[in-house]
C-alpha cells in the first residue's frame, strides 16, 4: 500500500477529486493548509498598502491506495492539478505499513 500526499492549489481540488473518483479512488482526506516553496510567497495591496504574504493557501490531499493504483493516482493528480504556473504544488509517495477499517476490523488493502 502507498500513502500519497499532495499539496495543490485550492481551486483545483474539485477537478482533482472528480478525476480521482473516475479512476477508482474511493476516499481521501483533505486539509486546508498554508505553505511556501519556490514562489516564497508574494505581495498584495490592501487598502492602498502593500504587504507580503509569506504563506500561500494550498489543499493537502492524503490518499491511501493499493500499490498497483499508486502510479495512476500520482499521474492523475499531476495532470489535473497542473496550471503550468509557479505554485502548482508537490506530490509525495510513502510506503504504508498498515491500514485498519475501524468499523469492520478489515486490514491491509481490504481496509482501503
Amino acid at each position: 500500500m502507498k500513502l500519497i500526499i499532495a499539496a495543490i492549489k485550492p481551486y483545483k481540488l474539485d477537478e482533482v477529486r472528480e478525476a480521482l473518483v473516475a479512476i477508482g479512488v474511493r476516499g481521501m482526506m483533505v486539509t486546508e493548509i498554508k505553505g511556501f516553496g519556490a514562489q516564497s510567497g508574494h505581495t498584495e495591496i490592501y487598502r492602498g498598502a502593500e504587504y507580503a504574504v509569506n504563506f500561500v493557501p494550498k489543499a493537502r490531499l492524503e490518499i491511501a491506495v493499493p500499490d498497483n493504483l499508486s502510479d495512476e493516482v500520482v499521474d492523475t493528480i499531476a495532470r489535473t492539478a497542473r496550471t503550468d504556473k509557479i505554485g502548482d504544488g508537490k506530490i509525495f509517495v510513502l510506503d504504508l505499513k498498515q491500514a485498519l477499517r475501524v468499523r469492520t476490523g478489515e486490514t491491509g488493502d481490504d481496509a482501503l
